[in-house]
């Protein structure tokens, strides 16, 4: 059987006959319309997603088949967690939490892509992923909460295969999503005040020598180049100084504290 094969990335329950698909699909004489009808009935559980389909096409009989694969699992896990976007700094930084049914649900989704061989497994591969995006599990940090898994804490939540949350246990979550979020803006006031003062109080000293005293405290990279002058922007002014000057990269004054 002779068929054509289209792959493309959807948004979730939102597939439209606009490029790529459309184009693609018009010279395979299918009905778009009922491609894409069937496309979206078949990802509408991940709105708010891009999920990859291979739409099948018998060149013959013009019938058509669709594969649906799934989201990253970095994708499903924020969608779970009901963020946008993971923490940019996740050693540090916790932007949500949680619950065990939740990986769970994600380690299903995700079965056929993983390597763990039980479910218990592919839920540990599930919960290091959520290190590298600042997402706490049942509370714990990541390498904790793999710990508790093995030690058979949620055996039972396993065995059971139980995905659902209550609206309590959501209620909760969201709660605690936003204790995360003032927590990180309460810390990013810190560093920030820490890094003024740092600047404050080398008013006049070379560029690099703040920039290392800056880096000695940890201040992020993005807060440095925030707070310092672009060295490019500074060079530039220095190149028109009179000759023998000083470059006005080299020296910086302090950015007035908020």
């Amino acid at each position: 059987m002779a068929t054509d094969v289209i792959k493309v990335m959807v948004d979730g329950g939102k597939a439209t006959a606009a490029p790529p698909l459309g184009p693609a699909l018009g010279p395979m004489g299918v009905n778009i319309g009922q491609v894409i009808a069937k496309i979206n009935e078949k990802t509408k559980s991940f709105a708010g997603m891009q999920v990859p389909v291979e739409v099948k096409v018998n060149k013959t009989t013009k019938e058509f088949e669709i594969d649906v694969g799934t989201p990253p699992a970095s994708a499903l896990l924020k969608k779970e967690a009901n963020i946008e976007k993971g923490s940019g700094n996740p050693k540090e930084d916790k932007v949500a939490d949680v619950l065990i049914e939740q990986i769970i649900k994600v380690a299903k989704m995700k079965e056929s892509k993983l390597l763990g061989k039980t479910l218990k497994d592919r839920v540990n591969e599930i919960i290091g992923t959520c290190d590298s995006m600042g997402i706490l599990v049942e509370g714990s940090q990541a390498r904790d909460a793999i710990k508790l898994v093995k030690e058979g804490k949620f055996d039972a939540e396993i065995k059971a295969e139980k995905t659902e949350l209550t609206a309590e246990e959501k209620a909760k979550l969201e709660a605690e999503k936003l204790r995360l979020a003032a927590d990180i803006e309460k810390r990013k006031s810190e560093i920030e005040k820490l890094a003024k003062d740092i600047i404050a109080a080398m008013v006049g000293k070379e560029r690099s020598a703040i920039k290392a005293k800056l880096k000695e405290a940890k201040i992020p990279d993005d807060l440095i180049k925030e707070l310092l002058p672009i060295e490019g922007a500074a060079a530039k002014e220095g190149a028109a100084a009179a000759p023998g000057a000083a470059p006005a990269a080299a020296k910086v004054a302090a950015k007035p504290a908020k």
